[in-house]
């Protein structure tokens, strides 16, 4: 209840982005959704500070700014396009070094690459090689 003069607190940024991609998934109709979920909580896991929501319609995730978005659309499994934001900045013309030493990066442009995965068979067995991606990934995010 809000009184004269006060503001209702608004709803925590986090919470209200992950119930937007609940409410996305469970809308959902994918014959890859079970990878798809694998996925998405494949991203979460790797860091307590990766947060979520829809962009670009798409489960996406941010830490200061967006870096992945779900590749829904892929022909040979499920993706994800890592990137470092939605606006061109310094690593656009620098690229950043990351280890990859599964090869799970397939680099798009200085500073987008992709990672797709053939069924959950494939994200279980690299789960901990792209955990390490993202980790790396999101030490470059710019705020």
């Amino acid at each position: 209840m809000t009184t004269k003069g006060s503001k209702p607190k608004p709803a925590k940024r986090g919470a209200a982005a992950a119930q937007g991609v609940e409410a996305f998934l469970a809308a959902l109709e994918h014959p890859l959704k079970p990878e798809i979920l694998a996925l998405r909580q494949a991203v979460l896991g790797a860091d307590p500070g990766i947060a979520e929501g829809v962009k670009w319609n798409a489960p996406s995730f941010r830490t200061s700014e967006y870096f992945a978005t779900m590749n829904l659309r892929a022909k040979n499994g499920v993706g994800i396009i890592l990137h470092f934001g939605a606006k061109r900045n310094r690593i656009s013309e620098t690229g950043v070094a990351i280890a990859d030493p599964e090869s799970l990066l397939e680099w798009l442009a200085k500073d987008r690459a992709s990672v797709t995965f053939r069924d959950l068979k494939d994200i279980h067995a690299k789960q901990a090689a792209f955990a390490n991606v993202i980790r790396q990934w999101i030490q470059h995010v710019e705020a």
